[in-house]
Formats: structure tokens, sequence, C-alpha cells
């Protein structure tokens, strides 16, 4: 029985004290105001998770969500857009 490598040989692979790379961490910048939204809706769904949503609590959800819908449609579309040079 062979067994193929995951790693092809000529690569070497990086290690955790290499740090990402800077197209990480370009993507990772590009996607902060999705995860900002994501952690103010899980916030909001946490509040209401012991008692029954006030209508503040209901607003608080419909504002995390439309603000979620909007970072996730605005970096789609940053993604689909070409690119100027």
């Amino acid at each position: 029985m062979n067994v193929l490598p995951l790693i092809p040989r000529s690569h070497t692979p990086r290690t955790p004290a290499d740090g990402p790379s800077a197209a990480e961490l370009d993507a990772i910048e590009d996607e902060m105001p999705v995860i900002d939204a994501e952690v103010e809706l899980l916030d909001a769904q946490i509040a209401v998770l012991d008692r029954t949503p006030s209508e503040v609590d209901g607003q608080r959800l419909r504002r995390a969500r439309r603000r979620l819908l909007a970072a996730r449609r605005a970096l789609a579309n940053q993604r689909s857009a070409p690119e100027v040079a």
C-alpha cells in the first residue's frame, strides 16, 4: 500500500511562528465589517435568550440583522467588482 503525502515535498509548510501572510491579513481586514456585524447580532441574540424580547430588543435584533446583511452585501459586491488599476 502506497501512502501519498498530503503536502508536496517541494512545498515547505508554514509554521504558526510565520504568522499570516499579507494577503491573509488583507482578507481579514476586508471581512471585519461582517465580523463586527455578526458579533453585534450575537450580542442581541444572547440578550434575549432567557427572557421574552421587548419591543426595544426586537428593534435591536432587526437593526443587527440589517447591518449584517448590508455588510455581507458590501463584501460580496467588493469581491465581484473588477479591480481598477
